[in-house]
């Protein structure tokens, strides 16, 4: 049994054949691909570059709303429900359908997973909203298996089976959790993945009477969402959502997006931290500029020395799992998401397995 696990990212495309056999699930191959000529293209060069045909497929979708909690069989009226999802996740869910359509005509058994069901048991006061909105209207937090997959390598480091400790998703979308006891406590994204850190063109925490104010000047739904999910963030602050470029630049805009950059991710690490109680053991920093970028991690770890994060600049600087010294009372990791990973080996149990 061979399971194709397809990651739809914001930018990338990101999958990975597995083959699963009785006790054991091991990748066969796999790779990350930018989206070039649309994403049903890219899905298309996947395949062709696929060693062998899969025997099923695992589709990442990043909003399955109230519904969607646990993996699921993909057929029509999964897709229709799906659909109706798109408003709250637009530069993923739609794109996410669109490799469910292509891959559709392979006839091999499908699955949708969610970054939302991660995060679908938080307490009360991380899901609700102080405000009079219908049922449905909660905060449902995302990159779930991003923080799922760095909180088991972490526990796995660190010998602590259920640890706590706040997890940064940092690339083109960003997010912070508050993980206690192995178990989401909060998350920075709420009802869509536009709350929260600053982001490549995504704004995070905005007060919402700005938002009243640009209706009052003109805009519309449809020019509000495409400036909240095309034209902020990073982008909006400094002309691009790159942080490599941002940070070989030395003019003040691009010093002044890496400085609140970094000074959203600290606010919410502090009030994290507040919230566990001082019960924390180790900051994980993940994603492609969280694992990949060492000058953003010696930024944020220095503004957190107060917290206990001692950096060992020499780790850091290579890239070790462990960026913090041994001694450290708040421990510091880059670790490697395997979203992936974790995404097969929580579904293969619904495929036959051939021993």
């Amino acid at each position: 049994m061979r399971i194709l696990v397809i990651n739809c990212g914001s930018a990338t495309l990101k999958y990975a054949l597995y083959d699963a056999a009785a006790g054991r699930l091991d990748r066969v191959a796999g790779a990350t691909q930018r989206w070039e000529r649309g994403y049903r293209a890219t899905i298309d060069r996947a395949l062709a570059a696929l060693p062998l045909p899969p025997d099923a497929i695992v589709h990442r979708i990043v909003h399955g709303g109230e519904r969607f909690i646990a993996p699921v069989a993909i057929d029509d009226a999964v897709i229709r429900h799906l659909a109706e999802l798109v408003p709250l996740a637009p530069l993923h869910n739609a794109v996410a359908l669109e490799g469910v359509a292509a891959t559709r005509a392979l006839g091999v058994p499908q699955v949708a997973v969610f970054d939302t069901a991660f995060f679908a048991d938080l307490p009360g006061r991380a899901r609700r909203y102080a405000v009079p909105f219908a049922s449905g209207m909660r905060r449902f937090g995302f990159h779930g298996w991003s923080h799922r997959s760095v909180t088991e390598r972490c526990a796995a480091l660190t010998g602590v089976a259920e640890p706590t400790l706040v997890s940064l998703h940092l690339g083109s979308g960003c997010s912070a959790a508050a993980i206690l006891r192995g178990r989401p406590a909060d998350v920075s994204m709420g009802y869509s993945p536009l709350e929260g850190l600053v982001m490549g063109t995504r704004p995070g925490d905005v007060d919402p009477g700005l938002l009243l104010h640009l209706m009052q000047q003109g805009a519309d739904a449809g020019k509000l969402e495409h400036l909240l999910y095309h034209e902020s963030g990073l982008m909006a602050l400094a002309g691009t959502s790159d942080m490599r470029e941002l940070l070989a630049r030395e003019d003040p805009r691009a010093r002044d997006a890496v400085e609140l950059f970094c000074y959203r991710i600290v606010k919410y690490v502090g009030a994290y931290l507040a919230a566990l109680e001082g019960r924390a053991e180790a900051i994980v920093f993940t994603g492609g500029i969280g694992q990949g970028s060492p000058e953003i991690r010696r930024r944020v770890c220095e503004s957190l020395a107060w917290a206990g994060v001692r950096l060992d600049t020499e780790r850091n600087a290579r890239g070790d799992e462990r960026i913090s010294r041994d001694d450290a009372p708040l421990a510091a990791f880059a670790l490697l998401a395997d979203e992936e990973g974790a995404i097969a080996a929580a579904t293969q149990g619904m495929f036959p397995i051939a021993s």
